[in-house]
Protein backbone atom coordinates (compact mmCIF):
# COMPACT_ATOMS: atom_id res chain seq x y z
CA UNK A 1 0.00 0.00 0.00
CA UNK A 2 1.65 3.17 -0.94
CA UNK A 3 2.36 6.12 1.83
CA UNK A 4 -0.32 8.30 -0.64
CA UNK A 5 -2.96 5.42 0.76
CA UNK A 6 -1.89 5.11 4.03
CA UNK A 7 -1.74 8.99 5.11
CA UNK A 8 -5.63 8.89 3.58
CA UNK A 9 -6.97 6.55 6.00
CA UNK A 10 -5.25 7.99 8.65
CA UNK A 11 -6.29 11.20 7.96
CA UNK A 12 -9.86 9.35 7.55
CA UNK A 13 -10.29 9.37 11.37
CA UNK A 14 -10.23 5.41 10.87
CA UNK A 15 -11.68 4.47 14.13
CA UNK A 16 -14.65 6.48 14.75
CA UNK A 17 -15.57 6.30 11.04
CA UNK A 18 -15.50 2.82 11.04
CA UNK A 19 -17.11 2.01 14.15
CA UNK A 20 -20.36 4.53 12.92
CA UNK A 21 -19.92 2.74 9.53
CA UNK A 22 -20.61 -0.90 12.06
CA UNK A 23 -23.48 0.79 13.81
CA UNK A 24 -24.65 1.50 10.30
CA UNK A 25 -24.76 -1.97 9.30
CA UNK A 26 -25.66 -3.65 11.79
CA UNK A 27 -28.83 -1.40 12.44
CA UNK A 28 -29.44 -2.20 8.75
CA UNK A 29 -29.86 -5.39 9.65
CA UNK A 30 -31.98 -4.43 12.54
CA UNK A 31 -34.79 -3.25 10.45
CA UNK A 32 -34.66 -5.71 7.78
CA UNK A 33 -32.78 -4.55 5.29
CA UNK A 34 -31.75 -7.58 2.57
CA UNK A 35 -27.97 -7.30 1.45
CA UNK A 36 -28.06 -5.27 -1.34
CA UNK A 37 -29.82 -2.66 1.22
CA UNK A 38 -27.42 -3.05 4.01
CA UNK A 39 -24.12 -2.75 1.29
CA UNK A 40 -25.93 0.78 0.32
CA UNK A 41 -26.50 1.61 3.37
CA UNK A 42 -22.67 0.97 4.70
CA UNK A 43 -21.71 2.56 1.25
CA UNK A 44 -23.50 6.05 1.90
CA UNK A 45 -22.64 6.27 5.33
CA UNK A 46 -18.80 4.87 4.83
CA UNK A 47 -18.64 7.83 2.34
CA UNK A 48 -20.39 10.31 4.51
CA UNK A 49 -17.56 9.72 7.04
CA UNK A 50 -14.78 9.56 4.62
CA UNK A 51 -15.66 12.87 3.31
CA UNK A 52 -16.17 14.68 7.18
CA UNK A 53 -13.58 13.22 8.60
CA UNK A 54 -10.95 14.24 5.36
CA UNK A 55 -12.48 17.98 5.57
CA UNK A 56 -11.60 17.97 9.54
CA UNK A 57 -7.94 17.38 8.35
CA UNK A 58 -7.74 19.53 5.73
CA UNK A 59 -8.93 22.71 8.02
CA UNK A 60 -7.01 21.78 10.94
CA UNK A 61 -3.71 21.02 9.17
CA UNK A 62 -2.23 24.31 10.07
CA UNK A 63 -3.67 24.40 14.08
CA UNK A 64 -2.14 20.65 13.87
CA UNK A 65 0.74 21.70 12.80
CA UNK A 66 1.41 24.47 15.03
CA UNK A 67 0.75 21.99 18.00
CA UNK A 68 2.99 19.05 16.97
CA UNK A 69 0.67 17.17 16.43
CA UNK A 70 2.91 14.22 14.22
CA UNK A 71 0.34 11.54 14.49
CA UNK A 72 -1.38 13.58 12.02
CA UNK A 73 -0.23 12.30 8.06
CA UNK A 74 -1.12 15.89 6.69
CA UNK A 75 1.97 17.72 9.41
CA UNK A 76 3.68 15.06 9.49
CA UNK A 77 4.01 15.34 5.19
CA UNK A 78 2.39 11.64 4.75
CA UNK A 79 0.19 12.60 2.08
CA UNK A 80 -0.59 15.89 0.41
CA UNK A 81 -3.61 18.32 2.00
CA UNK A 82 -4.68 19.13 -1.55
CA UNK A 83 -5.12 15.28 -2.37
CA UNK A 84 -7.12 15.03 1.44
CA UNK A 85 -9.11 17.65 0.14
CA UNK A 86 -9.85 16.20 -3.16
CA UNK A 87 -10.68 13.01 -1.46
CA UNK A 88 -13.11 15.28 1.13
CA UNK A 89 -14.86 16.89 -2.02
CA UNK A 90 -15.50 13.22 -3.90
CA UNK A 91 -16.64 11.05 -0.84
CA UNK A 92 -19.18 14.26 0.20
CA UNK A 93 -20.54 14.44 -3.81
CA UNK A 94 -20.95 10.40 -3.49
CA UNK A 95 -22.81 10.42 -0.56
CA UNK A 96 -26.24 11.89 -1.48
CA UNK A 97 -26.13 9.29 -4.90
CA UNK A 98 -25.39 6.34 -2.56
CA UNK A 99 -28.28 7.46 -0.62
CA UNK A 100 -30.57 7.20 -3.80
CA UNK A 101 -29.77 4.06 -4.26
CA UNK A 102 -31.94 3.63 -1.65
CA UNK A 103 -34.81 5.93 -2.23
CA UNK A 104 -35.31 9.98 -2.21
CA UNK A 105 -36.17 10.67 1.16
CA UNK A 106 -33.16 8.73 2.81
CA UNK A 107 -30.75 10.26 0.64
CA UNK A 108 -32.03 13.56 1.83
CA UNK A 109 -31.89 12.13 5.66
CA UNK A 110 -28.30 11.25 5.11
CA UNK A 111 -26.99 14.30 3.47
CA UNK A 112 -28.39 16.74 5.89
CA UNK A 113 -26.49 14.29 8.32
CA UNK A 114 -23.19 15.42 6.20
CA UNK A 115 -23.68 18.38 5.97
CA UNK A 116 -23.96 19.30 9.51
CA UNK A 117 -21.01 16.99 10.51
CA UNK A 118 -19.26 19.53 7.82
CA UNK A 119 -21.05 22.61 9.62
CA UNK A 120 -19.28 21.42 12.96
CA UNK A 121 -15.55 21.13 10.69
CA UNK A 122 -16.51 24.67 9.99
CA UNK A 123 -17.53 26.80 11.35
CA UNK A 124 -19.10 25.74 14.37
CA UNK A 125 -16.04 23.48 16.10
CA UNK A 126 -15.09 27.29 18.06
CA UNK A 127 -18.76 28.40 19.08
CA UNK A 128 -20.98 27.97 21.79
CA UNK A 129 -23.71 25.45 19.63
CA UNK A 130 -20.41 22.72 18.69
CA UNK A 131 -22.52 19.73 20.18
CA UNK A 132 -25.27 20.48 17.98
CA UNK A 133 -23.80 19.25 14.15
CA UNK A 134 -23.49 15.89 16.40
CA UNK A 135 -26.71 15.41 17.92
CA UNK A 136 -28.24 16.61 14.24
CA UNK A 137 -26.08 13.93 12.81
CA UNK A 138 -26.13 11.60 14.94
CA UNK A 139 -29.93 11.86 14.97
CA UNK A 140 -30.44 11.40 11.41
CA UNK A 141 -28.33 8.31 10.95
CA UNK A 142 -30.84 6.14 12.25
CA UNK A 143 -33.11 7.98 10.55
CA UNK A 144 -31.73 7.09 6.98
CA UNK A 145 -31.36 3.41 7.60
CA UNK A 146 -35.21 3.11 8.43
CA UNK A 147 -36.17 5.29 5.77
CA UNK A 148 -33.70 3.39 3.48
CA UNK A 149 -35.62 0.45 3.80
CA UNK A 150 -38.57 0.00 0.96
CA UNK A 151 -41.95 0.51 2.76
CA UNK A 152 -40.86 0.77 5.88
CA UNK A 153 -42.57 3.53 8.75
CA UNK A 154 -41.47 6.40 10.35
CA UNK A 155 -38.27 6.38 12.55
CA UNK A 156 -39.84 5.93 15.69
CA UNK A 157 -38.69 9.36 17.97
CA UNK A 158 -36.97 7.40 20.77
CA UNK A 159 -34.77 6.20 18.10
CA UNK A 160 -34.09 9.58 17.07
CA UNK A 161 -34.01 10.88 20.13
CA UNK A 162 -30.59 8.05 21.05
CA UNK A 163 -28.86 8.59 18.41
CA UNK A 164 -28.55 12.77 19.33
CA UNK A 165 -27.64 11.78 22.87
CA UNK A 166 -25.07 9.06 21.44
CA UNK A 167 -23.85 11.75 18.86
CA UNK A 168 -23.54 14.75 21.82
CA UNK A 169 -22.47 12.53 24.25
CA UNK A 170 -19.72 11.88 21.54
CA UNK A 171 -18.71 14.78 21.06
CA UNK A 172 -17.82 15.67 24.40
CA UNK A 173 -15.81 12.60 24.91
CA UNK A 174 -13.90 13.18 21.64
CA UNK A 175 -12.55 16.77 22.55
CA UNK A 176 -11.47 15.51 25.33
CA UNK A 177 -8.13 14.63 24.50
CA UNK A 178 -7.86 17.78 22.54
CA UNK A 179 -8.53 19.75 24.92
CA UNK A 180 -4.70 21.12 25.91
CA UNK A 181 -3.96 21.65 22.01
CA UNK A 182 -7.14 23.18 20.88
CA UNK A 183 -6.94 25.76 23.89
CA UNK A 184 -3.11 27.06 22.06
CA UNK A 185 -5.31 27.09 19.03
CA UNK A 186 -8.24 29.44 19.99
CA UNK A 187 -10.93 26.52 19.43
CA UNK A 188 -13.68 27.21 22.01
CA UNK A 189 -16.30 24.76 21.46
CA UNK A 190 -18.79 24.28 24.37
CA UNK A 191 -16.53 21.21 25.52
CA UNK A 192 -14.04 23.86 25.68
CA UNK A 193 -16.05 26.35 27.56
CA UNK A 194 -17.34 23.64 30.33
CA UNK A 195 -13.57 22.31 30.64
CA UNK A 196 -12.20 19.02 31.33
CA UNK A 197 -14.53 18.06 34.23
CA UNK A 198 -17.93 19.25 32.90
CA UNK A 199 -17.20 17.26 29.90
CA UNK A 200 -17.06 14.79 31.68
CA UNK A 201 -20.06 14.59 33.19
CA UNK A 202 -21.68 15.83 30.25
CA UNK A 203 -20.40 12.66 28.05
CA UNK A 204 -21.55 10.45 30.89
CA UNK A 205 -25.02 11.52 31.32
CA UNK A 206 -25.88 11.88 27.82
CA UNK A 207 -24.26 8.46 26.54
CA UNK A 208 -26.05 6.80 29.79
CA UNK A 209 -29.31 9.20 28.45
CA UNK A 210 -28.67 7.30 25.12
CA UNK A 211 -28.64 3.80 26.33
CA UNK A 212 -31.61 4.27 28.44
CA UNK A 213 -33.42 5.50 25.39
CA UNK A 214 -32.57 2.71 23.24
CA UNK A 215 -33.68 0.15 26.41
CA UNK A 216 -37.10 1.85 27.78
CA UNK A 217 -37.98 3.40 24.35
CA UNK A 218 -39.23 0.33 22.19
CA UNK A 219 -42.73 -1.44 23.20
CA UNK A 220 -42.39 -3.85 26.02
CA UNK A 221 -40.41 -4.73 29.29
CA UNK A 222 -36.89 -3.90 29.12
CA UNK A 223 -34.65 -7.51 29.11
CA UNK A 224 -31.90 -8.00 31.45
CA UNK A 225 -29.44 -7.49 28.76
CA UNK A 226 -30.68 -4.00 28.19
CA UNK A 227 -30.63 -3.44 31.75
CA UNK A 228 -27.09 -4.64 31.92
CA UNK A 229 -26.20 -2.62 28.85
CA UNK A 230 -27.39 0.44 30.69
CA UNK A 231 -24.78 -0.65 33.74
CA UNK A 232 -22.19 -1.08 31.23
CA UNK A 233 -22.98 2.84 30.31
CA UNK A 234 -22.70 3.44 33.54
CA UNK A 235 -19.42 1.36 34.27
CA UNK A 236 -17.34 1.77 31.59
CA UNK A 237 -16.94 5.61 30.59
CA UNK A 238 -15.33 6.60 34.30
CA UNK A 239 -13.02 3.59 33.46
CA UNK A 240 -12.04 4.68 30.72
CA UNK A 241 -11.13 8.08 31.72
CA UNK A 242 -9.02 6.52 34.14
CA UNK A 243 -7.10 4.66 32.02
CA UNK A 244 -6.95 8.69 29.72
CA UNK A 245 -5.47 10.19 32.51
CA UNK A 246 -2.69 7.50 32.78
CA UNK A 247 -1.98 8.08 29.47
CA UNK A 248 -1.66 11.66 29.99
CA UNK A 249 0.53 10.69 32.79
CA UNK A 250 2.74 8.48 30.57
CA UNK A 251 3.18 11.08 27.83
CA UNK A 252 0.93 9.53 25.43
CA UNK A 253 -2.42 11.01 23.53
CA UNK A 254 -5.56 9.45 25.64
CA UNK A 255 -8.17 8.35 23.24
CA UNK A 256 -10.00 5.81 25.72
CA UNK A 257 -13.11 8.68 26.42
CA UNK A 258 -14.44 8.16 22.55
CA UNK A 259 -13.40 4.47 22.42
CA UNK A 260 -16.00 4.04 25.11
CA UNK A 261 -18.56 6.14 24.07
CA UNK A 262 -18.07 3.91 20.52
CA UNK A 263 -18.07 0.79 22.59
CA UNK A 264 -21.40 1.48 24.54
CA UNK A 265 -23.11 2.18 21.19
CA UNK A 266 -22.03 -1.35 19.80
CA UNK A 267 -23.14 -3.07 22.77
CA UNK A 268 -26.60 -0.87 22.64
CA UNK A 269 -26.81 -1.69 18.68
CA UNK A 270 -26.05 -5.68 19.10
CA UNK A 271 -28.58 -5.10 21.78
CA UNK A 272 -31.46 -3.84 19.57
CA UNK A 273 -30.63 -6.13 16.74
CA UNK A 274 -31.12 -9.35 18.82
CA UNK A 275 -33.44 -8.31 20.63
CA UNK A 276 -36.12 -7.51 17.40
CA UNK A 277 -36.75 -3.72 18.60
CA UNK A 278 -35.46 -1.23 16.71
CA UNK A 279 -38.68 -0.18 15.43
Amino acid sequence: MSTTVLGLVRASHPEPAAAVTLVAGLLAVGVGHRPGGVAAVVLAVLASQLAVGWANDVLDADRDAAVGRTDKPIPAGAVARRTVAVGAVVAALATPVLGMVTNPMAALWVTVGLISALLYDWPLKSSPVSVLPYAVSFGSLPGFVVLALPGAPAPPVWLLAAGACLGAGAHFANVLPDLADDARTGVRGLPHRLGAAGSRAAAAVLLLAATGTLVFGPPGPPSAVGLAAVLAAVVVPPVSWYGGRAATRAGRRPVAAFRAVMLVALIDVVLLVTSGRVV
